[in-house]
């Protein structure tokens, strides 16, 4: 998983409550568990004007021209804005898998579905919550400013805006480590790679019968 450290990215507004994961990746494209390839999908039923299938060409399917993530001012965006209880639904982690390969790297909003939210953190996006009225600043202020971006410091917690006025954000201290050092949850686990190595050749020692072949 790739480090989050410091992001200074393009944002996008997604002026929409309640958004679903089968509205962030569709059922459809759950069958596979690679990770990677969903980006194309990301919002499919939202940005295309017809029906996304797995494996799918998207270059030439239709673009819906009223979906903003394909308005050319907001090609590239890195950081979303959203509105409350974003997430809901499934737990699927396509969703974040999605959002990750067509580039986000941060969501903002009031609230997020827990098993989303958590998901975020452990796949490398960064979840930032924010009361309604600072999404509602930030939601006018990218409509009125072509280009808007904000730069995104986790290890000081703060989210610059280009005024140069400042929004601090809570973050988890374990969730921000794993960020910090691009550790999921395998890498977690090789953190401790001796450790278990070591367990595992003292138990072969110990207790040979549990693994001999049947």
């Amino acid at each position: 998983m790739d480090a989050f450290t410091q992001l200074s990215g393009l944002v996008a507004p997604l002026d929409r409550s309640n958004v679903d994961t089968d509205a962030i990746i569709p059922k459809q494209f759950l069958k596979s568990i690679k990770r990677t390839g969903f980006g194309p999908n990301l919002f499919d039923e939202w940005r295309y004007l017809d029906r996304g299938e797995p494996g799918q060409d998207c270059s030439d399917r239709p673009l819906n021209p009223d979906f903003v993530l394909n308005q050319a001012r907001y090609q590239g965006a890195q950081i979303l804005l959203a509105r409350s209880n974003f997430g809901c639904g499934s737990s699927r982690e396509h969703a974040p898998w999605a959002l990750l390969d067509y580039g986000f790297r941060a969501v903002i909003a009031p609230s997020f579905a827990d098993i989303f939210y958590n998901n975020c953190f452990k796949n490398g996006i960064l979840p930032i919550i924010q009361p309604d009225e600072v999404l509602d600043t930030l939601f006018q202020a990218v409509a009125d400013v072509e280009g808007y971006t904000l730069l995104i410091d986790l290890d000081s917690q703060i989210i610059t805006l280009p005024t140069g006025s400042t929004l601090s954000f809570d973050v988890d201290a374990f969730r921000k480590h794993c960020l910090l050092n691009g550790l999921d949850d395998i890498g977690l686990t090789l953190q401790d790679a001796d450790e278990i190595r070591a367990y595992e050749s003292k138990r072969q020692r110990t207790a040979p019968w549990l693994f001999q072949e049947a």
